[in-house]
């Protein structure tokens, strides 16, 4: 575990080694690139793949899904496979542990309850002379979540994407998930059923986005796509946009442990292993004030990783992006982790209330010995889909206004119109625009 202190280094590279690079500039490993160069007859970045995998979908629909999932996914289907049957979700309910499905259902009923909170409401108001102007807050008309399904199986992303749609009150909420040998998790299918999906069809990747966005025979297109993914689902989100809305570009796991004297350092490791064992490409940070508590973290660490099961994934997560920085006093540390603006980050200090105000950047943050992130990822109520990638800086959590759009309302009386018309003459004319004050002078004209 590489330490590093401000002291000896200084801020400016300090802030060097916390800024991220773009997800888009993530390169595949020589293994990945080998392997797609096999699968598809040439070499190619990322971003060339899925290129080449939206365009074929938008222009040959459900022939090219078939085609790339078989490649892909080594799945061959025909239209009628890609629907999840009522057979599946049967024997999903049959092969689920009961325990496990309450424990997801007690999940959910938290995150519906934290997200109607969020709710937005429309509203008007009245002004001079029986103007009046208002908003009106209106649910999406059908979206598409995203859900990963490669290296692990996420029921909890199901709650987290579709909760908040449902309580947004979209009118049909569909899934794609990337099949395991032809099936679903049974707890993906459990989760979505409760959560209000209306169908799900067994496809994932670049493939599975394109199919939103545009639509196949078989797949409707939606008004906007969310939920994480791997490289090639987030740069397909990057490559629709425009076509269709997206939440946000999220990129690999990430958190940030601000900790000072007093946080323990078997719970500091275990909250940056929580992270490592997602992704290879995953960040795990800590910042501390005390050199000592630096290197008990990190012998800490390597204590817990080789009892991982995830070990591999989680040691080249800490040898590629495990960082801990010994920071000269508690502001700079803070000052340090908005720079790095993360995913979640963690105030592992004596009283993290008073840091809190000086938390700029951050997708969610965690207060406290007894609030670790996996809190936030499975149970507590708040979304766990985050921007990612230093992304926090202007991005937010996803919430039940990502499900939603808003249109203004607009009327006026004749004596409001007849009182400002002069200024929007005047505003007009000064653009160029005779047709637009023409419409307000006739108005006045005729009165």
């Amino acid at each position: 575990m590489k330490i590093v202190k401000a002291s000896e280094v200084g801020e400016y590279a300090i802030e060097r080694m916390l800024t991220k690079a773009s997800f888009d500039e993530v390169e595949l490993s020589p293994k990945i690139r080998e392997a797609n160069k096999k699968t598809f007859g040439r070499d190619m970045t990322a971003a060339e793949l899925v290129r080449q995998i939206v365009g074929d979908v938008r222009r040959e629909g459900d022939a090219a899904v078939i085609r790339y999932t078989s490649l892909i996914d080594r799945v061959d289907y025909k239209p009628e496979d890609f629907l999840v049957t009522e057979a599946e979700y049967e024997a999903a309910e049959k092969a689920a542990d009961p325990a496990v499905v309450e424990s997801l259902r007690k999940a959910a009923e938290n995150v519906r309850r934290y997200h109607q909170e969020q709710k937005p409401n429309s509203w008007m108001t009245y002004r001079e002379k029986g103007s009046i102007l208002g908003q009106s807050i209106i649910p999406l008309d059908r979206v598409g979540i995203y859900v990963p399904g490669g290296t692990a199986a996420y029921p909890s992303s199901v709650i987290m994407n579709a909760v908040p749609a449902s309580v947004a009150g979209v009118g049909e909420i569909i899934m794609m998930v990337p099949p395991k040998n032809g099936k679903i998790n049974p707890y993906v299918l459990i989760a979505a059923r409760a959560a209000g999906v209306k169908k799900i069809y067994k496809i994932g990747g670049a493939q599975a986005i394109a199919a939103m966005a545009f639509g196949t025979e078989t797949i409707p297109r939606v008004d906007k796509i969310t939920g994480p993914g791997n490289i090639f689902v987030t740069l397909a989100k990057k490559e629709v946009y425009g076509h269709v809305d997206i939440d946000m570009l999220a990129g690999p796991s990430e958190i940030l442990i601000v900790a000072d004297k007093t946080a323990d350092p078997v719970y500091t490791a275990a909250d940056m292993l929580s992270q490592a064992e997602h992704d290879p490409l995953a960040s795990s940070i800590v910042i501390t004030d005390d050199e000592e508590l630096a290197g008990k973290v990190a012998r800490e660490a390597e204590k817990q990783l080789a009892k991982l099961p995830r070990r591999e994934i989680a040691q080249a997560s800490i040898d590629r992006n495990g960082l801990i920085v010994v920071a000269e006093d508690m502001m700079q540390a803070m000052r340090f982790a908005n720079v790095s603006a993360p995913e979640h980050m963690e105030l592992l200090t004596e009283q993290p209330f008073q840091l809190l105000p000086y938390v700029r950047h951050a997708g969610a943050v965690f207060l406290g010995a007894y609030s670790p992130e996996p809190l936030g990822d499975y149970f507590a109520g708040p979304n766990h889909v985050l921007p990612t990638g230093g992304t926090a800086r202007y991005y937010s959590v996803l919430n039940v206004e990502t499900f939603m759009k808003r249109t203004s309302i607009i009327s006026y009386t004749q004596p409001a119109l007849s009182d400002v018309s002069e200024d929007i003459i005047r505003l007009a004319e000064t653009e160029g625009l005779q047709a637009h004050a023409n419409a307000i002078r006739i108005r006045r004209e005729q009165k």
